[in-house]
């Protein structure tokens, strides 16, 4: 097979990366394709268990795949992905994870790939998950966190995104505040500033789980799935 790919990150950490990935991965699903999952970097677990992140791609994937290609970098701390792998010793390579991107496009039409924490996380002492990115060549969707703050965020992240030269996928507006002031108006303006496509805006949920998270709201680019 010949995979596409997707990569998934925020204007900060908590901000909705993982219900939105899920939402696209069943989108895709939907359109037939065989959907991988990959977070390269997790960070929070019980011992012995996986990250919650982690499961939930793998739940919604219908590619079966070794989870240490899925998850190439577990750390059991919530911290910092590099301060995560220092603490044991470990240096996060971008080698390493770019070799299990590529044996899940081998086994998938498309994969959908969810960066930790916002766009410039570091990963070791010179790289961040903006070069992971580039690395991969995979075109970016954002996931704004709809909040107070979030214009400066999400502008500040798509400068970013433009100065690297990565490709953009879109932007999906995410209510992570049951009722953020001015939210229509919030929105208008990022509409009208950010270079990308709106892929669709997902209301508030409050809960366990990503049960309710259906892709009703999305809209994939035609270049996706055509």
């Amino acid at each position: 097979m010949s995979a596409r790919g997707l990569f998934v990150t925020g204007t900060d950490t908590g901000v909705g990366k993982t219900r939105v990935a899920v939402a696209l991965i069943h989108a895709l699903r939907a359109r037939g394709l065989g959907v991988a999952v990959m977070k390269p970097v997790s960070a929070g677990a019980a011992p012995g268990e996986l990250n919650e992140d982690v499961v939930a791609l793998m739940q919604a994937a219908n590619v079966d795949a070794d989870v240490h290609d899925v998850n190439p970098y577990a750390f059991a701390e919530a911290i910092a992905p590099h301060i995560a792998a220092e603490s044991l010793g470990v240096r996060i390579e971008l080698d390493v994870i770019a070799e299990a991107y590529a044996r899940l496009a081998a086994i998938a039409d498309i994969v959908v790939v969810e960066g930790a924490g916002g766009w410039r996380v570091p990963l070791n002492e010179h790289e961040d998950m903006a070069d992971l990115a580039l690395r991969l060549g995979l075109p970016v969707a954002l996931v704004v966190g709809l909040r107070l703050g979030c214009l400066n965020h999400a502008l500040l992240t798509a400068e970013s995104i433009t100065l690297r030269r990565v490709p953009w996928a879109g932007w999906v507006g995410n209510h992570i505040e049951p009722a953020m002031p001015q939210a229509a108006e919030n929105l208008a303006a990022l509409r009208t500033r950010l270079p990308g496509p709106c892929l669709g805006v997902q209301g508030f949920f409050e809960g366990e789980g990503l049960a309710l998270n259906m892709p009703q709201w999305l809209t994939l680019p035609d270049w996706l799935v055509s």
